[in-house]
């Protein structure tokens, strides 16, 4: 039986085993609970009202944080010609064609976002068996499949956080830096919770947000009162 550490014994006594919290003070408990030698990201899981096996009730989209993620996104885009230029000035840290087929065949997934041109889709279909389970399948739905490759950069490194609800009914991703201000954490976590629920898919009954829980990277979780977030 895996043993509690000392390190996660203290946050989780600092939480007090209260119920459920303000997000306010939950993300003040969180930030006070992160005591890893790095900085660590504020993480947010939502526990939805729908069974993601029908298609009808799959939740997905993206939400621009408004102060960003902390993190630095590393972006690849499948774009030829014109468009391969436009990609590499606008900051891409990968383009390609077919050699980057060969190379995320070869089992180099150096990226974080994936990127492409409406015509590089036939090409990129052939890796949908490894970049789909991994979220990094481009999707026009996520605008992830555009011409606009400047603009799909530009979010993709400005904040932009994809989401989608796992088969569980789930959705989880990371929003901020525990060293991010309270206040500015506070405003992602209420973007974010808006974007979600925004997406309520038509098949949807009943209440939506059921749960929301924020923690660390390395800290336990702790519950929000789901109104205070701004959920339904």
């Amino acid at each position: 039986m895996a043993r509690t550490g000392k390190r996660m014994k203290e946050a989780r006594n600092k939480i007090g085993g209260q119920k459920s919290n303000s997000l306010e003070d939950a993300v003040k408990l969180v930030r006070e609970g992160a005591t890893a030698k790095f900085d660590e990201t504020l993480e947010i899981a939502m526990n939805l009202g729908v069974d993601p096996r029908h298609a009808d009730q799959m939740v997905r989209g993206t939400v621009s944080l408004p102060n960003g993620t902390g993190k630095t996104v590393r972006v690849a885009v499948f774009a030829k010609d014109q468009k391969a230029e436009e990609a590499k000035e606008a900051g891409a840290d990968i383009v390609g064609a077919e050699d980057l087929v060969s190379s995320i065949q070869g089992g180099a997934i150096e990226f974080d976002r994936c990127i492409a041109t409406p015509d590089m889709m036939p090409l990129v279909g052939r890796l949908g068996k490894i970049l789909g389970p991994r979220n990094l399948m481009p999707n026009p739905r996520v605008g992830t499949v555009t011409p606009n490759v400047k603009e799909a950069i530009a979010n993709a490194k400005g904040g932009e956080v994809q989401f989608r609800v796992d088969k569980t009914g789930i959705v989880h991703a990371g929003i901020g830096k525990t060293s991010f201000d309270v206040d500015k954490l506070v405003e992602n976590v209420t973007a974010f919770v808006g974007a979600v629920t925004r997406a309520k898919p038509s098949g949807a009954k009943g209440k939506f947000v059921k749960r929301i829980s924020l923690s660390s990277t390395m800290g336990p979780g702790v519950e929000v009162e789901v109104a205070s977030a701004g959920g339904e």
